[in-house]
């Protein structure tokens, strides 16, 4: 199906372009969410008396995502979630938590401008891509850790995936057979009991 786009559309194209799409795509998508027209001589002759308000429309949001953007971008955010020892992440960060995670943080963002491919199951910093608008786009890192004192030990470049990090370099010597009894303690004599 041909369709004449409404706004710019990444990997289709600009808007006022007319492209050729397959119909789900343009009756699921595009055309109710009024991001394209299909394209007929009578859609055609309404789209270009209505090409500069579109365009006038379309560059005033941008300029507003624009400003938005510049206070996003580069900004960090402390998600505290229960992880295991490896720091597997027992329930997963997703599109959703970010979005209602900037929304407590005073911006307005929906849960499908947050580019992520798939959620986050483990903790750590991670780079996310906010699309405020089809040509803009600003990059927030996530600090996902166990808890505030982690994330900053997370934040000043320490590595918390392990049970070393965790418990300390010690955690391989504690775990040595003579910290846990006593070999002066009645009853040992240090040889096996077979020989007794």
């Amino acid at each position: 199906m041909d369709v004449i786009l409404l706004e710019r559309i990444a990997r289709l194209g600009q808007l006022g372009d007319t492209v050729k799409v397959k119909d789900g795509f343009a009756r699921n998508f595009l055309l109710p969410k009024g991001k394209a027209l299909r394209a007929n001589e009578a859609n055609k002759k309404k789209f270009e008396g209505q090409r500069s308000q579109l365009e006038a429309r379309n560059l005033e949001r941008k300029s507003e995502a624009a400003a938005v953007a510049e206070t996003l971008d580069g900004k960090s955010f402390i998600v505290v979630r229960s992880a295991g020892e490896t720091g597997q992440l027992y329930g997963s960060v997703s599109s959703r938590d970010i979005s209602d995670l900037l929304t407590a943080e005073g911006f307005s963002v929906g849960r499908n401008q947050v580019e992520l491919n798939q959620p986050i199951k483990t903790i750590g910093l991670t780079n996310v891509a906010i699309s405020l608008h089809p040509e803009v786009e600003a990059t927030i890192t996530l600090n996902i850790a166990r808890t505030a004192d982690e994330a900053e030990r997370q934040a000043a470049g320490e590595k918390l995936d392990s049970a070393e990090a965790i418990y300390g370099d010690d955690i391989n010597e504690n775990a040595r057979p003579d910290a846990f009894f006593d070999p002066n303690e009645d009853g040992f004599d240090g040889e096996d009991e077979e020989q007794a």
